[in-house]
C-alpha cells in the first residue's frame, strides 16, 4: 500500500462517520390554551370542629393552564439514554394548608415522589389507582414518606383524613415531557428528527393527541387548545 492510499484512509473513514451521524436534533414547543379555569369555590368542611382541620385551607382551581402536561408516547431508545443522564431533583407532593401542592407531578416510570406533611395536623396520603396502589398510613407535620411509581399511567392521590383533598401523579414512558408554564408555554427537551405522537393531558379536560414532525434542521412548533368535555383523570 503506498503513501498516498494510507493517507486517503482516514479521510474515508471520516466521510462515513460524517454520513451516518444523525441530523441536528429539534425542539418541540409551544402553547396550550384552556377554557376560562374554575374559580375556587370553598366546601363545608368534612369535619368542622375537629383539631384536624384548617380553617384557612387551600381550595385548588380547575382548568388552570399548569396543570396541562405535554409528552410523547415513544422516543428512539439513544434520545432517552441522553435525557436520562440529565439530573432531576426529585419531585414532591406536599400536603399544605389542607390541599395538595402541586395538584398535578409528573414524573417517568420508575422515578419515585415525595410526600412531606407541612401542616400542624396529620394526614394519610393513599391511591386506589390501578397504576399504583399505596396507603402511607398518618403522619405529622414535618415527616415524608417516598412512593416509586414503576408502571405508566394515571395516580389518583387523596387523603384519607380528608375527603376534599384530591391530586395527581401522571407517570410517562420516556424524560420527553414538560408541564406548560403560566402563560401556556411549554418546550420539550432536543430530539432527533422524525415523527412522534405527542400527547397532551389535564386532569380536568379531554386529552390531545397530535402527530408532530421535527425536521432535519430546526424546530416544530406546536399549538393546542383544550375543550371542555370529558375528564382526563381517569384510574
Amino acid at each position: 500500500m503506498t503513501r498516498r492510499h494510507r493517507r486517503a484512509i482516514p479521510a474515508l473513514v471520516v466521510l462515513a462517520a460524517l454520513a451516518s451521524a444523525p441530523a441536528t436534533a429539534g425542539v418541540i414547543r409551544g402553547s396550550i390554551r384552556v377554557p376560562a379555569s374554575t374559580a375556587p369555590t370553598p366546601t363545608t368542611n368534612a369535619y368542622p370542629g375537629r383539631a384536624n382541620a384548617l380553617p384557612g385551607r387551600t381550595v385548588p382551581a380547575r382548568g388552570v393552564v399548569t396543570d396541562a402536561v405535554v409528552y410523547l408516547a415513544r422516543i428512539p431508545a439513544a434520545a432517552e439514554t441522553a435525557l436520562v443522564r440529565a439530573p432531576r431533583p426529585r419531585p414532591q407532593l406536599a400536603q399544605q394548608r389542607e390541599a395538595f401542592v402541586p395538584r398535578v407531578v409528573v414524573v417517568t416510570r420508575g422515578d419515585a415522589v415525595d410526600f412531606p406533611n407541612r401542616d400542624p395536623i396529620y394526614h394519610n396520603v393513599f391511591s386506589l389507582s390501578p397504576t399504583r396502589r399505596f396507603d402511607l398510613g398518618k403522619y405529622r407535620q414535618g415527616r415524608s414518606k417516598t412512593v416509586q411509581f414503576d408502571r405508566a399511567g394515571l395516580v389518583k392521590v387523596y387523603c384519607d383524613i380528608h375527603a376534599e383533598m384530591e391530586a395527581f401523579v401522571l407517570v410517562v414512558p420516556n424524560h420527553a415531557f414538560a408541564q406548560a408554564g403560566a402563560d401556556g408555554s411549554f418546550e420539550l427537551p432536543d430530539l432527533p428528527p422524525g415523527g412522534y405522537e405527542l400527547r397532551a393531558w389535564h386532569p380536568d379536560l379531554s386529552e390531545i393527541v397530535r402527530t408532530v414532525q421535527i425536521p432535519a434542521h430546526g424546530d416544530a412548533r406546536v399549538e393546542l387548545s383544550f375543550g371542555l368535555g370529558a375528564t382526563a383523570a381517569r384510574d
